[in-house]
């Protein structure tokens, strides 16, 4: 399993992703299957690469504290899972602060395929509509077939 972290308040733009700026837990076994640039906020994790084989699946969960920020209009506000730079929607986390800088927390968990032979770029989205607060994100990436 390789964790990602970035605990540092960043704003993150509408339709933009969050920067992760630590690896947690990036061993060289993970290594061979998630490609990671430090500061970047996109992962990439790999296929089997016998293109005869089955897909790999793969466990992400990620997880961060969300809020609009001081300039911001309080109201619905989002992240989701980006695979290939598409959101998604059923990783689609929203709530609704009545009030700027009021973190809420919030989590999401999916498996996904990734075909033989294939990459897929994993990320945490901003799905609001307005810039958002981001703190203690973190994505979790563990191989489970």
């Amino acid at each position: 399993m390789a964790d990602f972290t970035a605990t540092a308040l960043q704003t993150v733009a509408t339709n933009q992703n969050v920067l992760l700026t630590e690896a947690a837990n990036y061993s060289c076994c993970a290594r061979k299957n998630i490609i990671y640039r430090e500061g970047s906020g996109l992962l990439t994790v790999r296929g089997n690469q016998n293109p005869c084989g089955p897909a790999a699946v793969y466990r992400v969960g990620f997880g961060a504290n969300i809020a609009v920020p001081a300039a911001g209009a309080p109201g619905a506000i989002s992240l989701a899972l980006s695979l290939n730079g598409e959101a998604l929607q059923s990783t689609n986390a929203i709530v609704t602060p009545t009030a700027a800088e009021a973190f809420f927390n919030v989590y999401r968990s999916v498996e996904i395929a990734v075909p033989s032979g294939c990459c897929t770029q994993i990320a945490i989205k901003n799905t609001s509509t307005q810039d958002i607060s981001v703190q203690n994100a973190n994505i979790t990436v563990e191989r489970v077939a």
